[in-house]
C-alpha cells in the first residue's frame, strides 16, 4: 500500500508539473484548482473507466462552457475574489451563476456520459468570476487535453520501457 501511495503521489505531482512548466512559460492560467483533482484521478486509476479521455476532456468542456454561459448571463463584471457584502446584488448574481453553472454542467455530464467531479470546480471557478472570458475557458480545455496527453504518453513510455501496461504496487 505504500508503494501504490508514493507511485500515485509522485505521478500526480509528475503530471501536474507539466502544467506548471506550461503556465509558467506561457504566463497563461493552464494551472487551475480543479485540475489537481483531475490529476489524482488519472494517477490513481491510470487505466480505468474515469480515465477516459472523452469524460475527462468532455466534462472540463461541458463546465467551461456551462460556467462561461451562467456568467454571461447572470454575472457578468462580478467576480469573487472578494467576499460580496450580505444580501448585496452582486452576491446574489454570483450565487445564481454558480447554481445555475452546476445544474446546466451536472446535467450536460449526464446526458454524454461524461462524469467527472472536477469538472463540478471548472464550472464554479469560470461562473464566479474568477477565469471567466472564452479565451481562458479555452485554455481550460487546453490544459485538460495536454494533461490526458500527458498521462497516455506517459503510460505508453512506462509499457515501452517496462513491458507492463500498468505498475503494480504490491507490499
Amino acid at each position: 500500500m505504500v508503494r501504490r501511495r508514493l507511485g500515485t503521489s509522485l505521478y500526480a505531482g509528475f503530471l501536474f508539473t507539466v502544467l506548471g512548466l506550461v503556465a509558467w512559460a506561457s504566463g497563461q492560467p493552464f494551472v487551475f484548482p480543479s485540475l489537481g483533482p483531475s490529476a489524482f484521478i488519472l494517477a490513481f486509476d491510470r487505466r480505468g473507466e474515469r480515465t477516459r479521455t472523452y469524460k475527462v476532456v468532455g466534462s472540463h468542456l461541458i463546465g467551461g462552457v456551462a460556467g462561461l454561459l451562467a456568467y454571461s448571463l447572470l454575472a457578468a463584471g462580478v467576480s469573487i475574489t472578494s467576499t460580496p457584502a450580505a444580501f448585496s446584488p452582486e452576491g446574489l448574481r454570483l450565487a445564481a451563476s454558480g447554481v445555475l453553472s452546476i445544474v446546466a454542467t451536472s446535467w450536460g455530464m449526464i446526458a454524454t456520459d461524461t462524469n467527472h467531479a472536477p469538472a463540478c470546480a471548472t464550472t464554479l471557478i469560470v461562473s464566479l468570476g474568477l477565469l471567466s472570458t472564452p479565451v481562458q475557458v479555452a485554455i481550460i480545455v487546453a490544459s485538460v487535453v495536454v494533461l490526458v496527453e500527458v498521462h497516455a504518453a506517459a503510460l505508453w513510455l512506462f509499457e515501452r520501457l517496462v513491458g507492463d501496461t500498468h505498475p503494480t504496487f504490491e507490499d
